[in-house]
């Protein structure tokens, strides 16, 4: 016996499912099945009642299925033309399908990529697709994870298109969906992608500009007719070794001019799937025209909020990162992440906040997993052979600098790896000790500092320099007599500056009480008990017995604060 919400009259379950299924029939509704506004309520009604009804349930949904089949098929198929929207429609119905398809052995992963690939491929910029977008990948997040968990890596670069073209709005959705998109196929490319975005938005911008709105057009089909000829020159570069051809003479010179299609940089932006390579795209001459277009023009609303929320995209991915990745990963990803320490959006307060996140995740991986220090030996000496190349890459070479005397270059049993180190930080310190600047005269932003801003950043660096050999040679003894000869040489130095000599000889001294050294400057991990080891995490419930008073720099006379050891006691 029917229910009696099947056999009521308008508005019940046998009406919606007539209308939807007259929709799906109708030839003259083809063209753009999702321009009836009744269609949507009536599939969400359809939907409601399957989920409200008990007894009649299965057999609700066994009846709606076919007609939701053939109506979604028929929306996803309509032409690019269609002036209706169906990304909401298809998403209504993509629910229907997560909901029941157990109980139609229906598997959604087909209807999934339908709908990524056919439909949100040209609405990604419809603030009102995009928004239910997230909301469904939100809602569903547990049954994709755990039924289809390459869908979302798969198509991350879409999902970037889609926040990179509605913007700040849709920042705090985004948030909770981009922890989805890490996978082992997808995690370099992905940290790339976000490093991109600004460049992301310059492409879409352009497309836009070439092209008209980008909604209701897929950059796919734009891109279709260079894309092959594209794909036949560079097969050709790989085989022959010839150039490829630039067309258009200078592809990217003038922002305001037409959107060169073939160029790989754009293909490579502005896909829509992943396609496990990481990007290249920075060594193409396009980038730097590129940029300097963008840097010399006016920034537009949407690059601004873009420049806004990549920071806060990179601390989520790098704190998920930390937290749920292996460090095979990781050894992959620290050497990318140092290489694009220098390069990206020359922005002043982008660079900024962006460097500062990739040190803190270098320095957080290295205190997670000490031993990738010593894996990673290779890239490690060559950055710091590039520390006098510009100022980025001489910060860079600093934090290294100090994650390698911190750990001591990986372990205990790591002590040809932490030779090699220490003979990189000997060389460094040599070559810089007698100069008064780390030869970066042909980089245009030391050109542009003062001259005692150089010498304090080699100072700076050579302070780091200095403190890292001290704690490398503690932590491993053989090295000792080097560091004495190292540091003897800077202490007598008549050309170092004064802050370098003053912790050269704060390290000598240091390291002439073996005791106090190993509390000072041993390694924050992996240390011992003995004469003189402290452990600073039980230091509230110790007694300072001894200080080394030639860390005071010789101080004599009264005390130089204000404030006695009473104050820094509990009261209670």
């Amino acid at each position: 016996m029917a229910s009696p919400e099947i056999a009521a009259g308008d508005g019940s379950y046998d009406f919606h499912l007539r209308s939807l299924s007259a929709a799906s029939r109708d030839s003259a509704a083809a063209a753009d099945p999702a321009s009836d506004p009744n269609l949507l309520q009536s599939v969400r009604r359809v939907c409601e009642m399957c989920k409200e009804a008990e007894e009649a349930s299965d057999e609700m949904v066994a009846r709606a299925f076919p007609v939701m089949s053939k109506l979604f098929q028929r929306c996803a198929a309509a032409p690019a033309q269609s002036v209706a929207s169906s990304g909401v429609l298809l998403l209504n119905i993509l629910q229907f399908f997560l909901d029941f398809g157990e109980a139609v052995l229906h598997d959604a992963d087909g209807s999934l990529k339908t709908f990524f690939r056919s439909c949100l491929t040209r609405e990604f910029a419809d603030p009102i697709v995009a928004e239910r977008a997230l909301e469904f990948l939100i809602a569903n997040k547990t049954k994709i994870l755990s039924s289809f968990p390459t869908l979302i890596p798969q198509f991350f670069p879409l999902l970037l298109k889609l926040i990179a073209s509605n913007g700040e709005r849709l920042e705090r959705k985004f948030s909770q969906v981009l922890p989805l998109m890490m996978s082992a196929g997808s995690f370099l490319p992905l940290f790339l992608s976000l490093m991109d975005l600004p460049l992301l938005v310059i492409a879409l911008e352009k497309v836009e500009r070439s092209s008209g709105t980008l909604i209701g057009s897929s950059i796919a089909t734009i891109q279709k007719s260079a894309a092959p000829e594209m794909l036949l020159a560079l097969m050709d570069e790989a085989y022959t070794g010839s150039a490829i051809e630039d067309p258009s003479g200078n592809p990217g010179s003038d922002d305001s001019g037409p959107l060169d299609l073939a160029d790989p940089m754009f293909l490579d932006l502005l896909k829509d799937e992943n396609d496990g390579i990481a990007a290249k795209h920075w060594t193409s001459p396009t980038i730097s025209s590129t940029l300097q277009a963008a840097v010399n023009s006016p920034q537009s609303d949407r690059l601004k909020q873009s420049l806004k929320m990549t920071p806060h995209f990179l601390t989520l991915y790098f704190a998920t990162a930390l937290r749920d990745v292996n460090d095979s990963l990781l050894c992959a990803l620290i050497p990318v992440v140092m290489s694009r320490y220098a390069a990206m959006f020359p922005d002043k307060v982008y660079s900024f906040e962006v460097r500062k996140r990739l040190s803190d995740f270098i320095l957080a991986a290295f205190q997670r997993s000490p031993d990738i220090i010593a894996l990673l030996k290779k890239p490690i000496t060559d950055r710091l052979g590039e520390a006098h190349d510009n100022p980025a890459k001489t910060e860079l070479a600093l934090h290294l600098c100090w994650a390698i005397g911190e750990h001591g270059a990986g372990g205990k049993n790591r002590k040809d790896v932490a030779r090699e180190l220490f003979e990189n930080l000997e060389l460094l310190l040599y070559e810089n000790l007698a100069t008064s600047r780390l030869g970066l005269s042909q980089d245009t932003g030391f050109d542009l500092m003062g001259a005692s801003t150089r010498k304090s950043s080699q100072a700076r660096l050579l302070c780091f320099v200095v403190t890292a050999i001290a704690k490398l040679a503690t932590f491993h003894n053989e090295l000792l007599p080097r560091a004495r000869v190292s540091l003897a040489k800077v202490a007598r130095s008549r050309t170092s500056d004064r802050r370098v000599w003053q912790r050269a000889c704060d390290c000598l001294g240091l390291m002439n009480e073996p005791a106090i050294c190993l509390s000072v400057l041993g390694p924050s991990t992996a240390q011992g008990n003995g004469p003189g080891i402290v452990n600073w995490s039980e230091g509230g419930t110790k007694m300072v017995a001894h200080i080394p008073f030639y860390l005071l720099a010789e101080q004599n006379g009264p005390a130089i604060h204000d404030f006695s050891l009473a104050d820094l006691l509990p009261t209670e």
